[in-house]
Order: C-alpha cells, then sequence, then structure tokens
C-alpha cells in the first residue's frame, strides 16, 4: 500500500505534458543555455519524466527546435497585422522593434531564427515564414510600392535586421559558431523545400514568388558597401 500510495503522488506531481509545456520549457533552457545545452534528456528531467514520454508530443530535437521557432514568431504576424494600414516608413518601424524585441528577451534563442532553414528556400531569415512575408509585401504595395521595390525592400530590410540583431544577440552571449545539427528523429517536419507547400492563404507571396526566388546577392553586397561608404563619407566631411 505504501509503495502504491508513494507512487500515486510521484503521477500526481508530475506537470500534465503537451507540446505547448514542451516547447516553452525547452525555450526556457535555450535562454538559460543556448541551443547546444538543450537535450531531450535534460528536458525531459526538468519536466520530471521519462524522456521516452516525450516523444508522443515532439519527433526529436529538430522538431523541438522549430517549435521554439515557432513559439518565438507567434506574436510577430499579429503586431504587423495591426500595423498594416499605417504609412510604409510606420510599419517598418514595427516590424524591425517587434523583431528586435525577440532578439532582446531572447539572445540565445535568436540566433535560430536567424540562422535555422526558413519555411521555403526563396524566403530570409529572420522574416522566415509565409505569412509575416505576406503581410510585409502586402503593407507596402498598399503604400503605393511597385513590386520590384516591394520585394528589394524586403530583402534589404531582411539583411539589416539579420545583421544588426544576428551581433546584438552575439554581444549578449549567443553563440558565435553555429550549434551541431541535430538529428532528425522520427517523423518531424523539417523545411527544407516549397513542393508540398500551399501558398492558398499568402497571395501576395504566391504572386511575387519568381522575384522574391531571384538571386541578387552580388547587386545587394554592391549597393549594400556603397551605401556605407556614402555614410562613412559624409561623417568625414562634417
Amino acid at each position: 500500500m505504501v509503495a502504491g500510495k508513494k507512487a500515486t503522488q510521484i503521477t500526481s506531481a508530475a506537470p500534465r505534458l503537451s507540446r505547448d509545456l514542451i516547447i516553452a520549457t525547452a525555450l526556457e533552457q535555450i535562454d538559460r543555455s543556448g541551443p547546444q545545452g538543450l537535450s531531450m534528456r535534460s528536458l525531459a528531467q526538468e519536466l520530471g519524466v521519462e524522456a521516452m514520454s516525450l516523444y508522443r508530443y515532439v519527433h526529436g530535437k529538430e522538431d523541438l527546435l522549430e517549435g521554439v521557432i515557432a513559439l518565438l514568431m507567434s506574436n510577430l504576424t499579429s503586431h504587423l497585422a495591426e500595423a498594416e494600414g499605417a504609412h510604409w516608413q510606420e510599419f517598418l518601424q514595427t516590424v524591425a522593434h517587434a523583431v528586435r524585441r525577440i532578439a532582446t528577451d531572447h539572445p540565445k534563442a535568436f540566433p535560430l531564427v536567424a540562422t535555422r532553414h526558413p519555411a521555403a528556400p526563396w524566403l530570409r531569415p529572420p522574416l522566415r515564414s509565409v505569412e509575416v512575408v505576406d503581410t510585409f509585401l502586402s503593407a507596402l504595395t498598399a503604400n503605393g510600392f511597385t513590386d520590384p521595390l516591394a520585394v528589394n525592400a524586403y530583402r534589404a530590410f531582411s539583411s539589416f535586421l539579420l545583421g544588426q540583431l544576428l551581433l546584438q544577440s552575439v554581444v549578449r552571449g549567443a553563440e558565435a559558431g553555429p550549434a551541431e545539427e541535430p538529428l532528425d528523429e522520427g517523423s518531424a517536419v523539417v523545411p527544407e523545400g516549397d513542393g508540398s507547400m500551399s501558398l492558398d492563404n499568402v497571395p501576395e507571396v504566391r504572386r511575387l514568388r519568381s522575384l522574391l526566388s531571384e538571386d541578387r546577392s552580388d547587386e545587394e553586397f554592391e549597393i549594400s558597401l556603397e551605401a556605407l561608404l556614402d555614410r562613412i563619407a559624409r561623417d568625414v566631411s562634417q
């Protein structure tokens, strides 16, 4: 009877597992120790359960990290939707500060948003979801941007955010080097292509996909370099 009672007490003390709880706890671990410190074993230990019980809700570390990224980005779409009717400069300010808030609140986790595979190879981190990009493009075209100008703004803005906020995260303790690539256990759905991706709910992304898919990295590098040199020249001349 005593043993049975003890077992009952342990079971009742354990948390009620869910995917949301597991991913939220994983983010807390990453905030403390970075992605390198996260493992299914350490996560199970913190939750007070056996590691194998986690696999009912996540399909291994790969799936877990994708869930953490989705959690970090969960409020971004709603913030952008609220600002979609604003002037384009106000909208871009909202985008920048919303993404920066992620990097500020979770500096050790932000490199996951910035460096891991986006939802499709023709999308750029940290604006890495088709929903966010669709809202971004819709807001600019509604403000009179032509299609090429809207896509160019998206490319330039992504580069700005990535450079500034990844550096900020490293300064605040994030690992500068890439994390060891986790094994894709089980049936984890890992974004590594867009052949099966539905674009039914993102009409601007679907319409502008050919422009988004163009590789203009050489041109973008030269434009950014010229802008930097012009800025330095203005400072020197003052």
